[in-house]
């Protein structure tokens, strides 16, 4: 019976390339059509109960076959066949992979909704969850600046290192920084973002997280910068935050925020700024309307977690006396930076598998191919937010973001 629903299952996601799939019998099945420029790939079942743990639960059993190593992808490997499942099935043409009842999708939204509360207490833990890691991890990955978020594919932007240098020249030009200015960091990360606003603006900046690893780092940071006067970071819960500040800049913090939180966040953010204060919100969210985060990400990657759409944003900013001043849509960029994080953690698996073990590796990997090819095949994508409490706070016009960006990019090369 389990391998009667997988088999439905994969005629219907595959229809362009082609998929063998081998059951730990030795039994083969195909599917999908040889074409032009789609793979021709192979799944290995080492055991007669994974058909039954991924028709369950496709994106969870898929996963923790994979991490088991009860699966193997042959003719290429897990970003090839998630990949390839989701470019057969895109968002732009209603495609489904996990195609959940709809008794699934009461309990998937019903437990997301309950894991979304995210009070304090579980709020510090579920921040610790993913980014207490090891350091030495992220240290194989990223880039120099440590942004673990969408870099700014800009033209001519051909490496990672320059294309996070771009995403902080991108937030700094909308951000319209000037020297002496107070910025506040809300989900500041390792600092990178922090010292690099300050170097080239010379504001002040404060970062707050929750993590007490990444904290600790970015103190030690600006100690070494010698810029610890000006650039401070403390272990603080953004609701705890005292202000006022003229600049606001928030990266990849707004996921873990939770739904129910939404509108405490933006009236916290309203309070905190000044009356001409401006406000930059980064954060990953959905093409779509409202959707459920997928088991296996609630589950090892981000407890807590939920892509928003623009839809729920709005919603939740349209109340405080917020004005939302530019939206920027970044489609591809944060696909191009997984895959470069994913290609990253590939040549370092020997590294990894001795920090951790091969199970975490597989575990990371699943992780980035499916982020990546959610950005490329489904319906993520990343929101650049600019919002002021003051229609006035900034000029007319959007010239001035490029003419600053360019100036920031002249006084690098200088």
């Amino acid at each position: 019976m389990s391998m009667f629903l997988l088999d439905a299952a994969l005629r219907r996601l595959v229809k362009h390339g082609t998929l063998t799939v081998t059951e730990a019998s030795g039994r083969q099945r195909r599917y999908g059509t040889a074409a032009p420029g789609w793979p021709d790939l192979g799944l290995k079942l080492h055991d007669a109960r994974v058909p039954g743990a991924i028709a369950r639960n496709p994106s969870l059993g898929m996963a923790e076959c994979f991490m088991d190593g009860r699966v193997t992808i042959e003719n290429g490997d897990i970003m090839d066949f998630v990949g390839f499942i989701r470019r057969n099935n895109p968002w732009e043409k209603g495609g489904d992979l996990d195609n959940l009842n709809l008794f699934d999708k009461a309990r998937v939204a019903i437990t997301g909704r309950l894991d979304q509360i995210n009070q304090r207490r579980s709020s510090k833990r579920n921040v610790a969850h993913h980014y207490d890691l090891d350091d030495r991890l992220y240290d194989l990955f990223l880039d120099p600046a440590r942004q673990y978020s969408c870099a700014y594919w800009d033209e001519g932007v051909t490496t990672l290192e320059e294309a996070q240098l771009a995403k902080m020249d991108h937030i700094a030009a909308k951000l319209d920084l000037k020297p002496g200015m107070r910025v506040l960091d809300i989900g500041c990360g390792w600092g990178g973002l922090a010292l690099h606003l300050h170097k080239i603006s010379g504001a002040s900046i404060h970062g707050i997280s929750l993590s007490v690893e990444q904290i600790g780092y970015a103190k030690a940071w600006a100690e070494r910068e010698g810029v610890a006067d000006k650039v401070t970071f403390s272990l603080t819960d953004y609701r705890d935050q005292q202000g006022p500040f003229d600049r606001i800049v928030s990266v990849g913090m707004f996921e873990h925020v939770g739904v129910p939180n939404y509108e405490t966040f933006f009236r916290k953010c309203h309070d905190l700024l000044s009356v001409d204060g401006v406000m930059l919100l980064h954060t990953i969210g959905r093409a779509g309307p409202p959707n459920i985060t997928d088991d296996f990400t609630r589950k090892y990657i981000f407890p807590g977690g939920y892509i928003p759409s623009l839809s729920e944003t709005m919603a939740a900013i349209e109340p405080c006396k917020l004005m939302l001043t530019d939206c920027e849509i970044l489609r591809r960029h944060y696909a191009l930076t997984l895959r470069e994080w994913y290609k990253r953690c590939a040549e370092q698996e020997e590294t990894i598998t001795r920090i951790y073990d091969g199970r975490f590796f597989r575990m990371w990997q699943f992780y980035l191919a499916g982020a990546a090819t959610g950005f490329e095949h489904g319906d993520l994508v990343n929101f650049q937010l600019q919002i002021v409490r003051n229609r006035d706070a900034l000029p007319l016009t959007r010239n001035y973001i490029n003419e600053t960006e360019l100036a920031y990019r002249a006084a690098r090369r200088a």
